[in-house]
């Protein structure tokens, strides 16, 4: 690009200075080490690198052996106990998708969909905007959340509609059609059934989960973020809850 390394310095040093951070700054020795050592810069050093040199952050970083494009697949590494927002996908520029299927798929028919695709590719997401009709966001029911359990089993991720943040009335013909929803406490996150009663709100589990119902103040202690209108779940994929300790002993002659 034509920088000289005073000019790189000079330009760092001018970063520290408009964000009143010493930590921008990368003087000449430290720019050799980087260059001729192998050296490894602080975050902050490769936030001017990444500025100063017009480069993506991520693809600094994945120079440097960090492995940004396996986030989607290295977060089954934890399974967090909690419900919560899931912002690990939000920065991503492209995604890997199915770009060809087997001519014999049938979309009527149950089938292995793992053996239908052909072939995967990255796509990049910005070609994918087109099809965003509303906004969505993401969320993630924790390992130990039983909430909506057996209709929604822990650790699922879901898909939430957040122009739908009015709890809907209504008399429900099965448990399949009540809308459920994703709402945001003080406490952490809880998807449930809802039901809003004057100036409170009450997040209704599933009637064969273990989880009591909550009554919260609406909206000073419980916001509902939008409706759940598609989940991911893997049904083997959750731990039983530990019932040994109350189940009923068994007769010798059932032995």
């Amino acid at each position: 690009m034509g920088l000289t390394l005073r000019d790189v310095e000079t330009a760092a040093a001018q970063l520290a200075r408009q964000h009143g951070n010493e930590e921008f700054q990368i003087n000449l020795s430290r720019l050799n080490d980087l260059e001729s050592k192998g050296g490894i810069p602080t975050i902050y050093r490769l936030y001017s690198l990444a500025v100063i040199y017009r480069l993506n952050l991520l693809q600094l970083l994945s120079w440097y052996g960090v492995p940004v494009e396996s986030m989607s697949k290295d977060i089954q590494v934890v399974e967090p106990p909690r419900s919560h927002l899931n912002h690990l996908l939000d920065a991503a520029n492209a995604a890997q998708l199915p770009v060809r299927l087997d001519p014999s798929f049938d979309p009527q028919r149950t089938c292995n969909f793992g053996r239908m695709i052909e072939r995967w590719g990255m796509v990049p997401l910005s070609l994918l905007a087109q099809f965003a009709e509303v906004h969505y966001t993401y969320g993630y029911i924790g390992a130990e959340d039983f909430t909506m359990h057996p209709l929604l089993m822990p650790g699922s991720f879901i898909q939430v509609d957040e122009s739908r943040h009015s709890v809907q009335e209504g008399a429900w013909r099965s448990e399949y059609e009540r809308p459920i929803y994703f709402v945001e406490t003080r406490e952490g996150f809880y998807c449930s059934w809802c039901a809003v009663k004057g100036d409170k709100i009450i997040l209704q589990p599933h009637p064969l989960s273990p989880v009591a119902p909550r009554i919260l103040k609406h909206p000073q202690e419980a916001e509902v973020i939008g409706q759940v209108v598609g989940i991911a779940m893997q049904l083997n994929g959750w731990k039983a809850l530990d019932d040994a300790a109350t189940a009923p002993k068994r007769s010798s002659l059932a032995q």
